[in-house]
Order: structure tokens, then C-alpha cells, then sequence
């Protein structure tokens, strides 16, 4: 039986976990002009202390409307094999499409809406199975497929490098079905290929990449990118940038919106974000400290939007995520004491 708790109560990871595979969700919708009760948090959590699998490759399928698969602590790739309508990942919101490769992050709220079948594999790994911060110093695939909030999350699969992709992730089911002698290696080794592939096919199809560096699609957005990656952790109005850039607030927002799927406050949020899980992650700096480094100077307040982002309070989140990996995510000393370490979590498999 799963653990459900209202968003403003999860401070803690339940054992037992539901399937990650979407379910369509009650609450979707609206009764007599009024919005429905809200969601409650469902969780797929890996806790190898629980015996979950730090990597799984399973069918993806759901009929024709709304669908919210569990948040995970793993990242997510997902092949669609068919499938027609939009999917959200946050608050950004892009088109579904057949044969594209589409990527989430750990803790990361993804709902689909196809209109009709969806079908595919879906390919959930945790950093304890492939660290892909790590990885990205070889293939750069981090910043490309995972925490590029400036592009959609989505790959393309062109009938040139389309197949070879195919042929890797139907490998992969099999090695996961099958599970013949050493198939966690195998899954290793298949899963790093999927991704090199992947990172260079957005480099060759994405503007803005660079093997592709003619510009994001509207003039603006290449100038807003560095404005955001220079003050982020000091500016989070939208009126700031659009000041900057010679714009109105509405003009700028209207542009981000219609080019990346998501509302500017959004994108500067899911920066500071990603700025904020890193430094939660990697070094044992105190939350106060984490949020003044992104701008906040009232803890609790990034707390509260911390949680908003995650379903998780930073505190939680840091310890959980710690203790699961044995200490390792420390990748940064700290003259403060360290966070004790839970149950042995075997081999991180940064390459």
C-alpha cells in the first residue's frame, strides 16, 4: 500500500512505493466550474535500503488523456514510440510527438496528455547507477538532454540516427528483461551510448548547441540566457531582464512563453533550482547559506519554494538523497561536521 501525503506534509520518503508508470490521476479537471481537489504526492522513490532497483527499463503506456507518472528521484528518458497531444515537465509545457526521445530530471513533475494512445519504453536510472554529472565531463550530455532549461527536453529521432538510437533502447529492454550474466554492465554501457547519441543529435538539430551555434530562435533569447546564467542569484523579477534587454515585461514573457513553453518566471526558477539541489547534493553548506547564495534571504520562504519545485523540503532532500548514496554526492569538502551516512549503497558508477 502506498504512502500519500498532501504537499504541505511531505518532509519525509515513504518505504512503499507505487509504479512510476503513468495512472490517469482523479483529480484532473473541473466540476461544476470549480478546480477539483488537488494531487497528493505519489512517489517512486530508489532506496537500495528498500531493495529498489537503482535502474529500470519498462513499457510506457496510457490511453488518450490526462496522465501523471510518480515522482522519482531518478532521472528519466523515455522513448515515444507513438503518441500525439503535450506533456509538462514543471511548468513547461511541449509537444508529444511519435519517435522522440524526451528527458527528465530527479524530482522533477511530468504529466502527460496524449490524444491518443502513448506508447513507449521508459528508462529510469538514479546517479548511484550513472552519475551524470560525471559523465557529462566525457559526453557533455548533463547540460544538453538534463538541466538545459533554455531548450524543450525533447530529441528528435531523424531517419539518419534514429534507428541506431532505436536498436539501443530495444537492446536495453532486452538485457533488462533477460537479465543474463552481467546484465547491469551491459545496461551500463547501453545506457551511455543512448545518451552520447543523443547529445549529438541535439547538438546537430537544437540551435543554440555548440556543434550548432547559430542562436536560439528568437534573437532575445540568446542575450536573456546569459543575463539569467550571470544574475540568477541575485535576480528573479521578470521585470529585471526585460528592463535590461529594452523590453517591456509582457513583450519578453510573451516570447519566452512561446518559444520555450514556459513563463520567464518559470525559467528563472528552475534555474536557481538547479543551482540549489547542486549545492544541497554536493556540499554540506547549511540551507540558510544555500539560500542566500540564489538570492533568498528568508530561509523559510526557499523552503517553501524549494518544496514547491521538488514535493521535498531541502533538509529532506539532502539528507534522503546522502544517506541513499553512501556520502559519495559530497564531491565538495566542508569544514562543517558531515552528514552521517545511511546503509552501504554499493557502486556509484560514474564511468
Amino acid at each position: 500500500m502506498s504512502q500519500e501525503r498532501t504537499k504541505g506534509e511531505v518532509d519525509h520518503f515513504p518505504s512503499n512505493l507505487p509504479s512510476w508508470l503513468p495512472k490517469r490521476p482523479a483529480w484532473v479537471g473541473r466540476q461544476h466550474g470549480r478546480t477539483m481537489t488537488p494531487p497528493t504526492i505519489r512517489t517512486d522513490l530508489f532506496d537500495p535500503r528498500q531493495a529498489t532497483e537503482a535502474i529500470r527499463v519498462e513499457t510506457l503506456r496510457s490511453d488518450a488523456g490526462p496522465c501523471e507518472p510518480s515522482r522519482t528521484n531518478r532521472f528519466g528518458i523515455v522513448h515515444v514510440e507513438h503518441g500525439q497531444g503535450n506533456f509538462w515537465a514543471d511548468a513547461g509545457q511541449y509537444r508529444l510527438a511519435n519517435d522522440t526521445l524526451l528527458f527528465f530530471t530527479p524530482y522533477q513533475n511530468v504529466r502527460f496528455e496524449p490524444k491518443s494512445e502513448l506508447l513507449g519504453t521508459a528508462i529510469r536510472f538514479h546517479a548511484n547507477f550513472l552519475c551524470v554529472e560525471t559523465f557529462h565531463a566525457e559526453s557533455g550530455c548533463a547540460a544538453a538532454l538534463f538541466n538545459d532549461p533554455y531548450h524543450p527536453p525533447v530529441v528528435n529521432l531523424d531517419p539518419t540516427a534514429g534507428p541506431e538510437i532505436i536498436g539501443v533502447v530495444q537492446r536495453m529492454r532486452r538485457e533488462a528483461t533477460e537479465r543474463s550474466q552481467a546484465y547491469e554492465e551491459m545496461l551500463l554501457a547501453q545506457l551511455k551510448t543512448l545518451l552520447i547519441l543523443a547529445t549529438r543529435l541535439k547538438a546537430r538539430s537544437v540551435p543554440g548547441c555548440p556543434s550548432n551555434p547559430t542562436g536560439l530562435r528568437h534573437p532575445v533569447l540568446a542575450e536573456l540566457k546569459e543575463l539569467i546564467e550571470s544574475h540568477y542569484q541575485t535576480l528573479h523579477a521578470p521585470r529585471d531582464y526585460a528592463a535590461r534587454l529594452h523590453m517591456s515585461a509582457k513583450t519578453l514573457g510573451r516570447v519566452v512563453r512561446e518559444q520555450l513553453g514556459k513563463s520567464l518566471t518559470d525559467l528563472i526558477r528552475e534555474r536557481v533550482m538547479t543551482h540549489a539541489k547542486w549545492q544541497l547534493l554536493h556540499t554540506l553548506k547549511p540551507v540558510k547559506q544555500v539560500a542566500r547564495e540564489v538570492g533568498f534571504q528568508d530561509e523559510l520562504y526557499f523552503s517553501r519554494v524549494f518544496k514547491k519545485a521538488t514535493g521535498f523540503s531541502p533538509s529532506g532532500f539532502r539528507k534522503f538523497e546522502t544517506e541513499i548514496r553512501g556520502g559519495s554526492n559530497l564531491s565538495m569538502p566542508s569544514p562543517l561536521a558531515s552528514i552521517p551516512p545511511g546503509a552501504p549503497t554499493g557502486k556509484n558508477r560514474s564511468g
